[in-house]
């Protein structure tokens, strides 16, 4: 069951940082508070990813997408054995 902690944290103030205007150079500023929250310090590498319909742009901290996705791997591969694996009571003994 959701808890009202999850619940806020899924409304859109909780994860907008104001607005930010792209520089002659392609630059863009990240607001504080969202390099705060985020733990962005300088030099820090940041993947750019696009979205599918070219409308949008996502930032990542590679430390943290890496472990993200060591983390989603490792419980991709548990539940494929659970999957996969038959269950005790299906098994014949010969």
């Amino acid at each position: 069951m959701e808890t009202e902690n999850q619940a806020r944290s899924c409304e859109p103030e909780e994860h907008f940082y104001g607005a930010a205007t792209v520089g002659e150079r392609g630059q863009i500023v990240i607001p504080a508070e969202a390099r705060k929250r985020y733990g962005i310090e300088t030099g820090d590498k940041l993947l750019i990813m696009g979205t599918r319909n070219q409308k949008g742009l996502m930032l990542f901290k590679i430390d943290a997408l890496r472990a993200f996705m060591t983390s989603f791997l490792q419980e991709l591969q548990r539940a494929e054995r659970e999957v996969t694996e038959e269950p005790e009571e299906n098994r014949f003994d010969e």
